[in-house]
């Protein structure tokens, strides 16, 4: 199946589709829009019409194409095209053989997995053994269609998830759709032949459920937890680590006389890592009065028993789960409270540093974030029912520029009393 495509150095649209078995790419003089895209589509499904039925002459439909001297070579009678029997198969243009998916899928995992963290390289390699492998395994890289990959993840769709009674996530497909597009964009690139991958877009993913806690909330939950635990929820709360970042804090990433707390490492699936998550997931976090204390209180009680800041009673790592179930959850439902995850916490210090005003930019680097826009995308909306506000700093503005009785009259107004 032939494709409309841009060309990055000019903007303008060109077929891309194979005849004869040879890929041919005819430039046109048409921008990048969708109603030119809609138009070349037009013309690339009659084009494909004629080259199936056998009535497809290149000279026609290119005048003055360089391909046309090379692959319509005389022939231009709908019987010649459509390769007679007295034809020798050895005289018409072979389709070059191309590696199967699962020979081709190995190479280019060998290839990519050297930049990768370790728990994306056992995620990709879960998807290519599970998903991918075992339904494209055998078939050359060059013969899977585009209909192949949408069939394919309609069949996702019907796989059965991690709960019982449920079925993968539009996450989990999008997931696997990716790792499945890449191999075929590199196979496409290295073998010349036309990606199948292209203008398939990913399902449409049930934002996130941010739900984070009031500070009236916190301050409950910091004065109720078990005493060996209120240092370890004080500074997930006010500091916004992701639980990798805070499970592998250690000792000498803690600089009490800066007073900054510095992400290096993590702790994920069971293992230290020795990358973050992100590029700007390597910060350093300035500590309040709050969580200094918490880290002081801290490096008194586990401070001569190993390298980890929170740990065991044997200097590890904290179980994450096992906290979770026996000390989060329990905690939660002992204040009657929603039951929320731990990441929530995260999701807290953001909303709480929006609400005290501070600087979008330095709160985006306190959380690794590379730009403001998450911010303003998922967490701004708390902000008015935590600070209550409503436009009365506003008030406050001109009020002291145009003096109190303008004011009074216009909250007059505004609560209809006059």
């Amino acid at each position: 199946m032939g494709s409309i495509r841009c060309r990055p150095d000019t903007g303008l649209l060109f077929f891309d589709f194979r005849y004869r078995g040879q890929r041919c790419r005819e430039q046109s003089t048409l921008p990048d829009t969708p109603e030119n895209r809609r138009k070349m589509a037009k013309v690339l499904k009659k084009i494909e019409g004629e080259i199936e039925s056998g009535t497809f002459n290149y000279q026609q439909a290119f005048p003055g194409s360089r391909n046309a001297s090379k692959l319509d070579d005389g022939i231009n009678s709908p019987q010649e095209i459509a390769a007679p029997k007295n034809l020798s198969s050895a005289a018409l243009p072979q389709r070059k053989e191309t590696p199967t998916f699962s020979s081709f899928s190995q190479t280019w995992f060998n290839e990519q997995s050297v930049g990768w963290r370790r728990t994306y390289v056992t995620t990709v390699r879960q998807i290519l053994d599970k998903h991918l492998i075992p339904h494209f395994g055998e078939r050359e890289v060059s013969s899977i269609r585009r209909e192949d990959i949408l069939s394919f993840r309609s069949q996702l769709a019907k796989v059965r998830g991690r709960k019982e009674d449920s079925q993968l996530s539009a996450r989990r497909i999008n997931a696997i759709t990716l790792v499945l597009r890449q191999v075929l964009n590199e196979a496409a690139d290295r073998f010349d032949f036309s990606t199948p991958a292209l203008r398939i877009k990913p399902l449409k993913v049930k934002k996130s459920d941010v739900q984070p806690f009031s500070l009236d909330e916190v301050k409950r939950i910091i004065s109720t937890v078990r005493a060996d635990f209120k240092n370890y929820y004080t500074v997930r709360f006010f500091t916004g680590m992701r639980t990798g970042e805070v499970d592998g804090l250690k000792w000498k990433y803690v600089d009490f006389e800066r007073r900054v707390i510095l992400i290096r490492e993590s702790f994920v699936a069971g293992e230290q890592e020795d990358n973050t998550k992100t590029l700007q997931s390597q910060r350093e976090i300035q500590m309040s009065a709050l969580v200094w204390q918490a880290l002081k209180d801290q490096y008194e009680a586990t401070g001569n028993i190993g390298e980890m800041v929170f740990c065991n009673r044997d200097g590890k790592t904290l179980d994450t789960n096992n906290v979770t179930k026996r000390v989060w959850y329990p905690l939660l439902r002992y204040l009657n409270l929603p039951q929320r995850n731990p990441y929530q916490t995260r999701h807290t210090a953001a909303t709480l540093w929006l609400a005290a005003g501070e600087n979008p930019e330095w709160i985006a680097r306190q959380m690794g974030h590379a730009t403001t826009e998450m911010l303003f995308k998922v967490y701004s909306r708390y902000v008015p029912n935590l600070t209550r506000r409503d436009g009365s700093a506003f008030e406050r503005l001109l009020a002291g520029s145009f003096g109190g009785q303008e004011i009074a009259s216009s909250q007059e107004v505004r609560h209809g009393t006059v």
